[in-house]
């Protein structure tokens, strides 16, 4: 959605491309079950810190997630939408996601990863 909440003609093409990335949706999916920290991210895709990034600011220039910062760490979340065509589209992805035994496999994975990551002590700056 442009600045002024005008609808433009190229933003469905918009919103599909970028939901057309596999990596944006197994992001999506598990920021699904809510607020997540981009370290819980990687961990749990088994995916580089860099690469995840990179997904989640194309989903944060498409408006589907937003970002709050946290000391060095950056949590996400889906957006509320107000566009009734993405909020509409993203309902269906939800049910889908929902339902589809792979991405449930990777939920079940972030619960435990999430365990383990906040357990992890903060790490001891070297003095120089």
């Amino acid at each position: 959605m442009n600045v002024m909440n005008k609808p433009r003609k190229d933003e469905p093409a918009a919103l599909f491309k970028t939901l057309a990335d596999p990596t944006r949706l197994r992001l999506l999916n598990l920021l699904a079950c809510g607020e997540t920290c981009v370290c819980e991210l990687t961990d749990t895709l088994r995916v580089v810190q860099p690469k995840v990034s990179r997904h989640l600011r194309y989903l944060k220039r498409a408006g589907l997630v937003e970002a709050r910062r946290n000391g060095k760490w950056t949590h996400y979340r889906w957006t509320q939408h107000g566009d009734p065509l993405v909020r509409h589209v993203l309902i269906g992805l939800r049910d889908w996601m929902a339902e589809d035994n792979q991405l449930k496999g990777e939920r079940r994975r972030r619960r435990k990863v999430c365990c383990r990551v906040s357990r992890r002590k903060p790490r001891k700056m070297k003095n120089k």
